[in-house]
């Protein structure tokens, strides 16, 4: 090879390593955004974060589309948490942190996998005249999002949500005296108005009780020493 097709080749390398760096960083900015998005209460803005085709999987159950997104985050959650307007709101508590994140480009730089943490610190102010019926006033809640994100239009956006709940407990009594107040879905739209389009064909245990959420990468390890061989 000659020196100048080396240095070709040597760029495109690079320049093909600087373009998946910056779609990390993007998919990264995108979940966090929506982190910050369900914070504020503000559900209009989380509905765009999605693909024309993205689903949400949440208490075992699938919103389908656009449309399915925005029955759970604009009527369920918009309605419960903050009576159907735009947050934020006075009084309502609902902090996601966002943690721990593990990204994964496709070779293609067209689809990509993320795994994130979640520590939510929510409630309502005793101060606050329309508090949720069945929301307790202090609770913790902690989840994993193992999440598809899909390039559209040049732009990265989330094509398929997967939280999984991994326990919740009221603030005062602790996770160690309380099962998770949230239960899988049931029943599915229309029939409950607020349910998901389907039910997954096996449901998600609760806390206490624990189940493995699988990783979307490979052991960076192993798979490197047998890469290595």
């Amino acid at each position: 090879m000659s020196e100048e097709a080396g240095l070709r080749a040597e760029v495109e390398s690079l320049s093909a390593r600087v373009g998946r760096l910056e779609d990390v960083n993007a998919i990264r900015r995108l979940h966090y955004a929506y982190g910050y998005y369900i914070d504020m209460c503000m559900y209009d803005e989380v509905v765009d974060l999605f693909a024309e085709d993205g689903e949400v999987i949440f208490l075992s159950g699938v919103y389908r589309g656009k449309a399915g997104a925005a029955r759970l985050y604009k009527t369920w959650f918009q309605q419960f948490f903050t009576g159907g307007r735009p947050g934020p709101i006075d009084g309502f508590l609902l902090d996601h942190f966002q943690m721990q994140d593990i990204i994964t480009v496709a070779d293609d730089r067209n689809s990509a996998k993320g795994r994130f943490r979640a520590l939510l610190a929510g409630g309502n102010h005793e101060s606050r005249p329309d508090k949720p019926e069945g929301l307790p006033l202090q609770f913790w809640e902690a989840g994993v999002y193992e999440n598809d994100y899909v390039r559209e239009d040049g732009i990265w956006k989330i094509a398929r949500l997967d939280y999984r709940v991994q326990w919740q407990a009221d603030y005062e009594a602790g996770w160690a005296r309380q099962a998770a107040h949230l239960r899988p879905a049931s029943v599915t739209f229309p029939e409950n108005p607020l349910g998901p389009d389907v039910l997954l064909d096996d449901v998600r245990p609760m806390w206490p009780q624990r189940q493995h959420v699988e990783f979307h990468y490979a052991h960076p390890v192993i798979q490197g020493a047998l890469r290595g061989q």
